[in-house]
């Protein structure tokens, strides 16, 4: 790892000043998070539960936690998809949950946290088609926690948000799955545009992710696969990072134009605290309410 920032700083170092600022802030903020979310230690709300390692394929990664309130009943669903640059990331890391079940299980909510296979085993459509398996198998499942599978809503963080987007652009994106939910909220993703990233200046984790192959760039673009049957998606963007608010910005436009709702929310917070202080943050996590609320959600 410290050779490759290294050679990270001595490319940036052929780059305009702002340049070589913006892509060194994004990749020493992508190496925090990998570290703040090693600690796995979740401090759960009194009387709740969690169903840990929930299967929903039959790769080791295919499995999600399912964090339950005191006796929940016809409990709406959050399903949280974690980050990681799409090959990292664990759903139970702190950062992901832990301010999140305090929240939302305090609430009502049964939240569900999962894995999905991850680069270069699956490369981000599988990643997706992971996640539409994973949200059918909780959707089947959930009566039997307590859970009301007609009330659900996705919600991911950085290559977490990309996957969800993904799935709510084009609901039929994972062929011989038929998940349903009501909208998704999508935390600081600045992958919207992917053919946008890979043409301009960009981290080497989306060449990781996205390759060479332009066609493939399309199939993989929220923004590019967009249909008007999306459902309604809450995109959130750090202002402090370059490329986050005006991906949002660009794909709420599209959406307009094909008549779906998409609003944009713009936080002063890191990448990574977008992600750990949703549900601590009184402020911000109403903003996130209100978008759940004005899905039927309580």
């Amino acid at each position: 790892m410290p050779h490759r920032l290294a050679l990270l700083i001595l490319v940036a170092l052929c780059l305009p000043i702002t340049a070589q600022a913006g892509i060194l802030r994004e990749k020493l903020e992508e190496r925090r998070e990998v570290r703040s979310e090693q600690q796995l230690l979740v401090e759960l709300p009194a009387g709740s539960r969690v169903l840990h390692d929930q299967p929903y394929g039959t790769h080791p990664r295919q499995v999600f936690d399912v964090y339950l309130p005191p006796n929940p009943q016809s409990a709406p669903i959050l399903f949280m998809v974690h980050g990681g640059g799409w090959y990292t990331g664990d759903k139970a890391r702190d950062a992901v949950v832990e301010n999140k079940t305090r929240h939302w299980l305090g609430k009502g909510y049964i939240l569900v946290s999962s894995n999905y296979r991850l680069l270069p085993e699956a490369d981000p459509l599988t990643q997706a088609s992971d996640v539409a398996q994973a949200v059918t198998t909780v959707q089947r499942q959930a009566r039997g926690w307590g859970g009301d599978p007609a009330r659900l809503a996705l919600i991911g963080h950085s290559a977490g948000a990309h996957l969800v987007a993904l799935l709510n652009s084009d609901p039929q994106l994972a062929p011989g799955v038929s998940p349903s939910w009501l909208g998704t909220v999508a935390l600081d993703s600045a992958a919207f545009d992917v053919p946008a990233v890979m043409q301009g200046r960009h981290l080497p984790l989306y060449d990781r992710a996205f390759g060479k192959d332009s066609s493939y760039w399309q199939k993989a673009s929220p923004l590019h696969v967009l249909r008007n049957d999306a459902h309604p998606l809450l995109a959130v963007c750090s202002t402090r990072r370059r490329d986050a608010c005006p991906q949002a910005d660009a794909y709420a436009a599209k959406a307009r134009q094909l008549g779906v709702t998409v609003s944009v929310v713009r936080e002063d917070r890191s990448h990574g605290e977008i992600n750990a202080d949703l549900g601590a943050d009184p402020a911000y996590t109403a903003r996130v309410d209100s978008f759940l609320s004005s899905l039927g959600l309580p």
